[in-house]
């Protein structure tokens, strides 16, 4: 996407954020935003916090989720480049947080303030609608993560998301389909106890269906975890 703006995006970035913006109302956006550097582990957003700020990762990977009263985290989706969140910021106001953001890799992100989102509405009128896009398909995901929760045993939620997992930020290497996944964050987007992922992953790499490295999981194929996954 190209536009006369201070900001740099990657070569060939793209959002859905941007879509229904006309060029003139993108490039008063990204004038507006201010890029900051994030590092693994950092919070980005906590639910129930007041929404003043609103980002666009532009680099890295995120977690969206939310946390149990018994401190579990049930979680909702990726956030990969692209990916807008706080979008409460602009919904509504005054309004808090309705999930929790915690960046799983170092990278990058475009922030905007609450006075920039509410002084943006104002300036470019198709950016209410692409938000209310962006949030109708995060609830689309969610409906999806609470139904696998309420319905799939343990075995298939974990196979179902490597799938997930795979597509969204595998890439294709010399021994299959990478995942930068440890056992632990497996577990947390599976909903399962780091026990039971460990389990499983040891027993579909004595099958040969995936191999484990150090914080990475290879899998040989997909289908075999698909056919795992689905659900009875």
């Amino acid at each position: 996407m190209k536009t006369a703006s201070a900001v740099a995006l990657p070569a060939g970035f793209q959002s859905t954020f941007f879509e229904g913006l006309t060029a003139p109302e993108i490039k008063a956006v990204l004038a507006a935003a201010k890029p900051e550097r994030v590092s693994p582990r950092q919070l980005l957003q906590r639910e129930g916090d007041p929404a003043t700020r609103l980002w666009l990762l532009v680099t890295g990977r995120a977690a969206a989720y939310r946390v149990a009263d018994e401190g579990g985290k049930l979680f909702l989706r990726w956030v990969l480049p692209g990916d807008a969140f706080g979008l409460a910021t602009i919904v509504r106001a005054p309004a808090r947080y309705l999930v929790t953001a915690e960046a799983v890799q170092e990278g990058s992100l475009l922030a905007w303030n609450l006075a920039s989102c509410q002084a943006l509405v104002l300036q470019c009128p198709s950016l209410s609608k692409a938000v209310n896009s962006v949030v109708s398909n995060y609830l689309d995901g969610l409906i999806e993560a609470l139904a696998a929760r309420s319905f799939l045993t343990a075995e298939k939620r974990l196979a179902r998301m490597l799938v997930v997992s795979a597509r969204q930020i595998g890439r294709t290497g010399r021994e299959g389909i990478e995942l930068d996944l440890t056992n632990e964050q497996l577990a947390v987007t599976a909903n399962v106890s780091l026990f039971t992922a460990t389990r499983k992953l040891s027993k579909w790499q004595d099958l040969g269906i995936l191999k484990k490295h150090r914080g990475k999981i290879v899998l040989r194929s997909l289908s075999p975890f698909e056919s795992i996954g689905k659900p009875i």
